[in-house]
């Protein structure tokens, strides 16, 4: 904790080529630290004086020799990002001039910034929640623009205010059961068990949203993983080319041209999929080519790993051993049936769709090669994935770690209705309340005991 109170400094823009590079300086010394390798263009200025929301221009000195020019930001605390002294230092891009003022700055007395230190000190010193700290991660990581704002309503302190809501209640409830059952003697009125009950079941309505809404939310931040599937020539490459803008794979008649996993990022709707072009799943044989057998191996191991299945069948030919084969181990996964090739097939598709329903939710007709029911097939992946019930400005979930608290806090408070709808006392059932506001302010990051005994003493006026 000692490294937290000294003054830091770190690059804040990517490293590489670009029109300027940032370094960030943050602590206690920040202005001292800066003011002896900055100078300014009009003599008479000095960092020292600067005052907040400021900015500077001037040249930055490294072992005494007047370098590249420099434009200085000034944050004064608590006003800053991390709620320290903070100055912002603007250099031309590339490595060598961003490397040349880091190298200043370490000399006259700066610590280089560990992982996330900024973030870290903006949290310690109360200018943004645990769940906006990791919001801002996945800020920086969001693909597309709904997952950008759906991680921007975390790091607005949206998701906070929602567990907060679910807090206050439950402390509430705690609070009146700790009192009622640990200070007898006091006028605290009784809990009825209808109340006890009803608070319990709407917040844990409250936490089964929010877990429902995780994976749907972690689909528009980061994407997902997804396998197209099916034998030779139903036109897996063809829909590849078609999705990702460009011919990205090889397209022939010849089976088995695909050989090996062609991967591709490519954006649908607001979903952004991670797409793996595999080898044709056919049976090949005992004696068949080797290397087509081990493309179709992996086929088969990437079904296992993909979030996402598109299952392609040539709809102008009736199914074969190998689609059956295909359909069923796509049986239970999120994978959508892809009717490829309607343009063949007419309106009188040789597929028999009542047989892939038994094994797929959802079915799209479509001509890859003339980007026809491209739309069905977006609309059929949001839909399979939740994307499409999500509501990207309204706060959800956005980490493991978070998902794992809610769910902990959502599974004790079923414990805590169950206790009582069995007829277990109140105590039974507040030891498993406090497990879920533990849970709960493990998610914020805050202290669940310290919070329950300011409320017992402040609400209920324990000992007066």
């Amino acid at each position: 904790m000692e490294h937290l109170h000294s003054t830091i400094c770190a690059l804040a823009t990517p490293p590489g080529e670009g029109g300027i590079a940032t370094v960030r300086v943050s602590g206690p010394d920040s202005y001292a630290v800066v003011g002896r390798i900055f100078a300014p263009i009009r003599k008479e200025k000095r960092v020292a004086d600067a005052k907040g929301y400021t900015a500077m221009l001037g040249h930055y000195l490294l072992h005494g020799a007047e370098m590249d020019e420099c434009v200085a930001l000034f944050f004064r605390a608590p006003h800053s990002y991390t709620g320290e002294d903070v100055i912002e230092l603007s250099v031309h891009g590339g490595t060598a001039m961003a490397d040349g003022l880091l190298e200043a700055l370490i000399d006259v007395g700066c610590a280089p910034a560990g992982p996330g230190e900024f973030t870290r000190r903006a949290l310690e010193n109360g200018r943004m929640s645990l769940t906006q700290a990791e919001a801002v991660m996945e800020v920086i990581a969001a693909n597309g623009r709904q997952g950008a704002a759906l991680a921007k309503s975390a790091l607005d302190g949206r998701l906070a205010k929602r567990i907060g809501k679910i807090q206050t209640a439950l402390q509430t409830l705690n609070a009146h059961l700790t009192a009622w059952v640990d200070y007898p003697e006091e006028d605290v009125p009784e809990l009825s068990d209808e109340a006890f009950v009803k608070t319990l079941t709407d917040q844990k309505a409250e936490l089964d949203a929010l877990i429902q809404g995780y994976s749907a939310g972690a689909v528009l931040r980061h994407g997902v993983d997804c396998v197209l599937l099916g034998r030779p020539n139903v036109g897996k490459s063809t829909l590849l080319n078609l999705l990702a803008g460009f011919d990205r794979a090889i397209v022939t008649p010849v089976a088995g041209t695909t050989r090996d996993i062609v991967e591709q990022a490519v954006q649908l709707g607001n979903v952004r999929l991670n797409l793996f072009d595999t080898a044709g799943v056919r049976d090949v044989g005992d004696d068949g080519d080797a290397i087509e057998a081990e493309g179709i191996r992996r086929s088969w191991k990437k079904l296992d790993e993909a979030g996402l299945v598109l299952a392609v069948f040539d709809a102008a030919q009736p199914l074969g051993e190998d689609d059956i084969e295909l359909a069923r181990k796509c049986k239970g996964r999120p994978a959508i049936a892809v009717l490829n090739k309607q343009d063949l097939a007419g309106e009188c598709s040789d597929v028999p769709r009542g047989t892939l329903e038994t094994y797929f939710k959802k079915i799209v007709p479509m001509c890859a090669k003339d980007a026809v029911g491209l739309q069905a097939l977006t609309d059929a992946v949001a839909d399979l994935l939740g994307t499409a019930r999500l509501d990207p400005t309204a706060a959800q979930l956005c980490s493991a770690r978070q998902l794992s608290a809610a769910t902990r806090a959502r599974d004790a408070l079923t414990e805590a209705i169950t206790a009582r709808q069995n007829g277990f006392g109140l105590d039974a059932a507040a030891v498993c309340l406090t497990d879920a506001l533990q849970a709960l302010f493990d998610l914020t990051g805050e202290d669940a005991t310290a919070a329950t005994i300011d409320e017992v003493f402040e609400t209920f006026c324990v000992g007066k």
